[in-house]
């Protein structure tokens, strides 16, 4: 089971959630990786957990103000990257642009998508996994597991039907072990989660509560 812990701009430690991931996932049967903020990609990394982008875009090297090149994440020491997280979405031409960009700096990809429908367009463009967030339960604590179960199988099955070597991903609400359970009895085979680690008051304890049962 993978455990991708996003940390999107909140107000945490960054080597100290990726300290606790790496320690956590020295022990326990799943495989944890942590994605912070770009600056902090190189400092995440050099604490040996795996590390991922929040973002890549779809560029080369050249005349780009502003961008994230995914040789330069790479660089860093990231090993993967999100795309079209719904906090950072993309047309689906970028969406493309940018799993090529990932490919070509030797980068993991999870796509992002909100329903099964747009699950089966992302996983269509050769990701090496996707991840269904419905937007509205991002945050909430509510796993999508729980608030609509059939989301999920839904996904998998539409991820299945283009691309059965593509990874669905479930995401939005995730924040304990039981999530991740359910997650997995539904055809996942990972998570995706921020706020349940970001800002736990203890994101080691946390981590050790979503994998106990793995």
């Amino acid at each position: 089971m993978f455990v991708l812990v996003n940390l999107k701009t909140y107000p945490c430690d960054p080597i100290a959630v990726a300290e606790a991931a790496r320690d956590v996932d020295e022990t326990a049967d799943a495989r944890i990786a942590v994605a912070p903020q770009a600056v902090h990609l190189e400092a995440v990394a050099d604490t040996g957990v795996e590390t991922w982008a929040q973002h890549v875009d779809p560029i080369e090297y050249g005349s780009n103000t502003g961008h994230t090149l995914a040789e330069s994440v790479a660089e860093a020491g990231a090993i993967g990257t999100l795309i079209n997280h719904s906090e950072r979405r993309l047309k689906l031409a970028d969406v493309d642009g940018a799993v090529e960009a990932a490919d070509r700096a030797g980068l993991e990809t999870v796509v992002c998508a909100n329903n099964p429908a747009q699950i089966g367009a992302a996983a269509a463009l050769g990701p090496d996994s996707v991840a269904v967030e419905p937007p509205e339960l991002i945050g909430t604590g509510t796993p999508v597991s729980q608030a609509d179960p059939d989301v999920v199988e839904d996904a998998v099955a539409a991820a299945e039907g283009v691309d059965d070597g593509v990874s669905v991903l479930c995401g939005a609400g995730i924040s304990t072990g039981d999530d991740v359970t359910a997650a997995r009895e539904l055809g996942s085979e990972g998570v995706l989660l921020a706020s349940g680690v970001a800002k736990a008051d203890d994101p080691k304890a946390a981590l050790e509560d979503l994998v106990a049962d793995l």
